[in-house]
């Protein structure tokens, strides 16, 4: 029977999953991989390019952190516009519309000669994969029959989504060290263009629906978190109370509460606040923030740790993170075959559990700190415990809902994910920053504020760095990653916590929700 439930994003023509010949199939599930890669990649393709960005274009070291965060915050905050735009103007044409902004967006930062170039690039980026991921999506429901088939469709775009994370460590590595960070963006350059030629071909428009954009909703969130995102990083090189901290802190509170009100009182509201009121839809949320804060802190200060302190190329660098996405894929596997037996809630306990003590261990870094005896174990045990939780928080947060809700309570799941790596970046950044200057000037004193959270050594007006001064700077970046490991750590018990005492979905109903995940 074919599924006709209308979701966000999805608007299936009648049929029209029967009249599809197999090789036009076969070229919508490559070009919805392909287009699922490169959003997947663009949150982790740059991360063993930062060392090298920020050395060419001359980034401070709270600065450095926009080139995550303008990514992270706009894909987060405009994701559910993203959806709302596919249903109202069509999945294909805004498959294409995303992928056409995509490859512009990386073209230009490739081609970035300052900071300003770059970010404004970043955030397009992160606009367009807004654009793509509900409509991907989307499309993939529409075209591919309910049943085995698209089962095997979605199989393969989970696979994607999740080693395309790991993928974009190594491929990082593999540009910045053979070619130029600059390849870490324009990868999609090619990739987009195949995808923008051949979707005519590959799909048929869905039958756009009626309603408005909550555009005021989309608009408000996502200055909002941007403005308290400005306002922590430059807590890193200003005082708390300067006006340059408080001033963007209290206008994006305020449009925070404005977002609330707006969509409170709208009639077709971007983010319906009553999907809230279930504690396990909110509960899962929570945790995909608090998971969303983990990994950014992992990959971001890793992957300076390791260039700067333990002097890897990028390539090496990119190949050390594979521990982590061997663990995560092992126990993803797992996790998705047992979930059904045993529910969600033991499942993120251990998962989270298991994440923080990854995150602990992480702590004990220094500047003698080597990969094989400090790193390699707590990235297989962190990659581990988030490989247990993936699978069992989308099902805890469409447990029980049907229709639209379970279409915005995944959009929302992945949004919390993007939202807490922004937020969490730049708290635990400026507390690393901080811990590394003050650090610096008890063990270098007269040093100033001269050493941040990925402010490298080296040489000095091209003089080389004596020993000596060179450790005190890797202690000090290693003080300030280690509280960063540290706090995030106790952010993935609180985690814990909430799964434990509030997550109440039943195995029975965790193998409903999976078959409906996968319908």
């Amino acid at each position: 029977m074919t599924d006709r439930t209308v979701r966000p994003g999805v608007m299936p023509l009648p049929d029209a999953t029967a009249k599809e010949q197999p090789s036009r199939k076969g070229l919508a599930l490559t070009l919805i991989a392909l287009a699922q890669m490169m959003v997947v990649l663009d949150v982790s393709v740059v991360n063993v390019a930062l060392p090298s960005i920020q050395g060419a274009l001359d980034f401070s070291a709270s600065n450095l952190e926009w080139v995550v965060n303008a990514y992270a915050l706009t894909f987060g905050g405009l994701l559910l516009l993203g959806g709302r735009i596919a249903d109202k103007y069509g999945q294909r044409r805004t498959f294409m519309a995303g992928a056409a902004l995509l490859t512009a967006a990386s073209l230009f930062g490739g081609l970035a000669q300052n900071q300003g170039w770059l970010l404004g690039a970043r955030a397009a980026q992160g606009v367009a994969g807004a654009l793509i991921a509900p409509a991907a999506l989307a499309l993939l429901t529409s075209t591919f029959a309910e049943g085995a088939e698209r089962n095997r469709a979605m199989g393969v775009y989970g696979a994607v989504s999740g080693v395309g994370g790991a993928l974009g460590n190594v491929l990082g590595g593999v540009f910045t060290d053979e070619l130029s960070w600059r390849w870490v963006l324009f990868i999609n350059v090619p990739i987009g263009a195949f995808v923008l030629l051949a979707a005519t071909r590959a799909f048929r428009e869905s039958r756009p629906a009626g309603g408005r954009l909550d555009l005021p909703g989309a608009l408000s969130v996502t200055a909002g978190m941007s403005l308290i995102v400005y306002g922590l990083i430059n807590a890193a090189s200003h005082s708390w109370g300067s006006t340059a901290t408080v001033v963007p802190l209290a206008v994006g509170g305020a449009l925070l509460v404005a977002f609330l009100v707006i969509e409170a009182r709208s009639a077709t509201p971007l983010m319906p606040l009553r999907i809230f009121s279930n504690a396990n839809r909110s509960s899962s949320f929570a945790i995909m923030f608090a998971i969303g804060t983990s990994l950014i802190v992992l990959f971001y200060f890793l992957t300076l740790f390791i260039q700067i302190v333990l002097r890897f190329s990028p390539l090496k660098t990119g190949f050390a993170f594979l521990a982590f996405a061997v663990g995560t894929a092992v126990f993803a596997t797992l996790s998705s075959s047992v979930v059904g037996r045993v529910g969600p809630r033991p499942l993120l306990t251990v998962g989270t559990l298991l994440s923080a003590g990854g995150m602990f261990w992480l702590s004990a870094i220094d500047a003698d700190s080597g990969y094989a005896g400090s790193l390699l174990g707590p990235l297989v045990i962190v990659g581990s415990g988030i490989g247990l939780c993936f699978v069992p928080l989308t099902l805890a947060a469409v447990a029980g809902i049907k229709g639209e809700q379970a279409g915005i309570s995944s959009a929302l799941l992945n949004a919390s994910q993007q939202v807490g790596g922004a937020l969490g970046l730049a708290v635990l950044g400026t507390v690393a920053a901080t811990a590394t200057r003050h650090r610096m000037e008890k063990l270098l004193p007269g040093s100033g504020s001269g050493g941040g959270a990925g402010s490298g050594g080296g040489a000095a007006n091209g003089k080389p760095v004596p020993p000596q001064v060179q450790h005190a700077i890797n202690d000090s970046l290693a003080h300030g990653y280690s509280l960063g490991f540290l706090i995030a750590g106790f952010v993935l018990v609180g985690a814990a916590i909430v799964a434990a005492t509030v997550i109440r979905v039943s195995a029975e109903d965790a193998a409903r929700a999976d078959a409906a995940v996968a319908m």
